[in-house]
């Protein structure tokens, strides 16, 4: 696979102290956030604050959630990708192993479309644009935390500015490439980053304001006979007031 993959390889947020506040999923709270179920995949909301998988210690995360996801099935669906813990938004879970191989393929190729809104701090002076830029790791000891290196892995992401106010701008962003944390570094090397980011901006390591990003849209070609999956995940409650601010209308 490849993500960002913000979404794809990161998940093991390295921090300086243990988080305690994630709770997991009832079943009646998960089934309430699958956006789209077909023999093949579900699409479900995931909550930002939780990791997507059980750390090195423990701790609570969404997929033991899976199990009541399986909706007659003999096995509980698995991850195709992967979100950092504060993000929220679009998940793809394949519900047999054919599926999870075939929705694999598809993201490590990039022939699966993902647009994530984030509210950053300041923004571009363009209304939109690209990010090329080179990620490489920052060092051994701090995991999946990446760094802009012009010898590193080719890393690009568009931008459109969707909105602008309170000194914030409202993007969507478009991973091209997939890169862990490519978004997060993107925007904060670019000069505006994403608000309540607390690796690569100025967010604090716990408390208000949480990461504001979000996967909003994903769409998947995963019949050659039909037409793509097209999902969009609501944005969550924690984004509200900043995007209300840079123009958000509530849809």
């Amino acid at each position: 696979m490849n993500e960002s993959d913000e979404d794809i390889r990161s998940e093991a947020e390295p921090r300086l102290e243990p988080r305690t506040d994630a709770v997991e999923l009832t079943a009646a709270e998960i089934l309430a956030r699958v956006l789209h179920r077909d023999g093949l995949m579900l699409v479900i909301d995931k909550p930002a604050g939780l990791p997507v998988h059980r750390g090195p210690k423990g701790g609570a995360n969404l997929e033991t959630s899976f199990e009541f996801l399986r909706y007659g099935l003999p096995r509980a669906p698995v991850l195709a990708h992967r979100l950092d813990r504060d993000t929220s938004g679009c998940l793809v879970l394949g519900r047999h192993r054919k599926a999870t191989a075939s929705l694999g393929l598809l993201f490590k190729h990039s022939r699966i479309r993902k647009t994530y809104w984030a509210v950053v701090e300041g923004g571009p002076a363009e209304e939109s644009g690209v990010i090329d830029m080179p990620l490489g790791r920052l060092n051994a000891d701090r995991g999946w935390w990446m760094k802009p290196d012009p010898e590193g892995l080719k890393a690009v992401s568009n931008f459109t500015v969707l909105g602008r106010g309170g000194g914030m701008s409202w993007l969507a962003l478009e991973p091209v490439t997939g890169r862990t944390h490519q978004l997060r570094v993107h925007c904060a090397s670019s000069g505006f980053p994403i608000v309540g980011d607390n690796i690569y901006g100025n967010g604090p390591r716990f408390g208000e304001p949480t990461l504001h990003l979000h996967a909003r849209e994903i769409v998947i070609p995963i019949s050659r006979n039909k037409d793509p999956i097209h999902v969009v995940a609501p944005a969550p409650p924690h984004l509200h007031e900043r995007l209300k601010a840079c123009g958000w209308n509530g849809e």
